[in-house]
């Protein structure tokens, strides 16, 4: 063990997820009771360290909190303390306070860091890793898109939320002979539609990684019209686009490390198919419900299990890295390489073969 970490601070950066509270109660028993380190919790991500916003956590402090959804320590995805918005004479400008946040990690005593984060936080705990931070990252998003790593804790619960989703769908367009169109989150990337659309079984699922047609799309729907089924569900992933098309963005937030704010193409899309089939279509986002609620078992273990080992390499002195699921195995991975691909769907993948099997359509030639 590295006696040199004495304290560590913990904190969750980007968009929440369930899980998060899973993996901070892991590193809090962890390091109290194997290692007698003391943990500090960083209140609103990286926000914290700005502005020395800390809080003791012990056992007691995560006493019940596994099943409970989001963070007990807040987040942000704003705060980027090597690009950070302050007010000069009524106008915005970009600063580099890295320096006092390392200020204030020496003033509270924090020898490391446990960064729970995304691609965007991860890539600031990587600069700061660059700065001779201790640091071990671990992987926290509902889209799935880490290439580092097999699975991201809070992804098992979105996509359980999602393909309950279209469980329910499946009713009320089935009573009103209705076409449904679902848009889903995941960015970039379409791990949660086609995961949640081959779980639920949607009828079309629309994914980032295979440009679609509309027309390829009323044709399936069609084609479930003349063989008696009367209604049809389809699933879009928000960063679906057509061929030759782009990716509808909703809004762009400034100051934040992924100013761009993807939704909207579940509407298109359903319009789209109304015109082109004359069937009436509804569309739903599900928006932030897929981040919201209690972790399932899956997600409260793996991000136990991150936690755990995170702290372990923390005490054995292996920085600047990121736990990662490899197989069945928790493993160490460098920070640096984790956080330089997305990890996106494979669109000759087994997993797209198995839907297009069953007869779902991408939006591009299927099987009948």
């Amino acid at each position: 063990m590295n006696t040199k970490i004495k304290k560590i601070g913990v904190l969750t950066g980007g968009g929440d997820c369930p899980g998060l509270n899973a993996v901070i109660r892991a590193v809090t028993k962890t390091a109290i009771r194997q290692y007698n380190m003391e943990v500090v919790g960083i209140i609103n991500g990286f926000s914290g360290l700005i502005h020395n916003d800390l809080r003791d956590l012990t056992e007691k402090e995560v006493s019940g909190i596994l099943p409970r959804g989001g963070t007990i320590l807040g987040t942000t995805n704003r705060d980027n303390p090597f690009h950070y918005p302050v007010k000069i004479n009524g106008e915005t400008v970009y600063q580099d306070v890295s320096d006092q946040v390392i200020e204030n990690m020496k003033k509270a005593g924090i020898d490391a860091l446990a960064i729970i984060g995304g691609d965007g936080s991860l890539a600031i705990a990587n600069d700061f890793v660059n700065k001779g931070i201790p640091i071990v990252g671990i992987p926290k998003t509902i889209d799935n898109d880490l290439s580092a790593t097999d699975l991201t804790f809070g992804f098992d619960t979105a996509l359980t939320t999602a393909s309950e989703a279209i469980d329910k769908l499946h009713t009320t367009a089935e009573s009103h002979h209705r076409v449904m169109v679902l848009e889903v989150m995941g960015r970039y990337a379409g791990w949660i539609a086609l995961q949640a659309g081959l779980a639920g079984g949607a009828d079309v699922i629309l994914i980032p990684e295979k440009p679609f047609s509309i027309d390829n799309v009323c044709d399936k729907i069609e084609e479930r019209a003349n063989k008696g089924r009367k209604f049809s569900i389809v699933v879009v992933a928000e960063g679906a686009a057509a061929k030759g098309g782009e990716m509808v963005v909703q809004r762009v937030v400034e100051g934040s490390p992924d100013p761009v704010r993807l939704g909207g193409v579940g509407n298109q899309v359903a319009n789209a198919i109304e015109r082109g089939t004359g069937k009436e279509t509804r569309v739903i986002v599900l928006g932030h419900l897929q981040r919201g609620g209690s972790p399932t078992a899956y997600d409260r273990i793996l991000g136990t299990r991150y936690g755990v080992k995170a702290v372990e390499l923390l005490a054995n002195g292996q920085y600047a890295q990121m736990v990662a699921l490899k197989g069945t195995e928790i493993k160490a991975v460098p920070l640096e390489s984790a956080i330089k691909k997305l990890k996106q769907v494979d669109p000759e993948g087994e997993l797209v073969k198995a839907a297009e099997s069953v007869g779902i359509s991408f939006g591009t030639d299927y099987l009948k």
